[in-house]
């Protein structure tokens, strides 16, 4: 599914978000020691190799809500940008330490004049975040911040599976 708000084309897809070739900037649910764990993380290290971590380790710890932004390494991406997000119901407010993650994310990306985006969804695997209350909150403050951007074109979700795209699609069509 793809939408074009403010100039900018906002897209659900399911894959594999380290295989995002025509993306300038992929974003890491990272852990707060930024370094190498399961899920998207592991994914994201293994493919881009041990000098990530290297880079990752001086500009640790992230507290939830907090990106980073690091060099994609051997990942298909010019950049990585890494996000602590919440642990749902222990990280406190959880709807503002997520919407914090996209936010920050997406203002590195204005500042390191990126044109393109992808993002997963942010703590909903181990950290809990129930997948409907964690794509509305990820796409209204993405739509919301859309129109100060000068460099953004594309922001991407890449879902893992077909049930968190199917979330992210019906929730993109309620908003816009």
């Amino acid at each position: 599914m793809q939408k074009i708000i403010d100039n900018v084309l906002i897209e659900c897809i399911q894959g594999d978000i380290t295989r995002q070739a025509d993306i300038t900037a992929v974003v890491n649910a990272a852990n707060a020691r930024l370094s190498p764990g399961g899920g998207v993380s592991g994914a994201i290290h293994k493919v881009a190799g041990p000098s990530l971590y290297q880079e990752c380790r001086i500009l640790a710890p992230l507290k939830p809500g907090q990106a980073v932004i690091t060099a994609g390494h051997k990942l298909p991406n010019r950049y990585c940008i890494h996000c602590l997000g919440p642990i749902y119901g222990v990280d406190k407010p959880e709807d503002k330490l997520l919407s914090d993650c996209y936010r920050n994310a997406l203002l590195l990306a204005e500042d390191n004049k990126i044109d393109s985006i992808a993002f997963p969804a942010i703590s909903t695997g181990v950290f809990g975040y129930p997948i409907h209350l964690a794509a509305s909150t990820a796409l209204k403050t993405i739509i919301g911040m859309l129109s100060g951007f000068k460099h953004l074109k594309k922001v991407r979700f890449v879902l893992y599976s077909n049930k968190d795209l199917k979330i992210h699609e019906e929730t993109l069509s309620q908003l816009v």
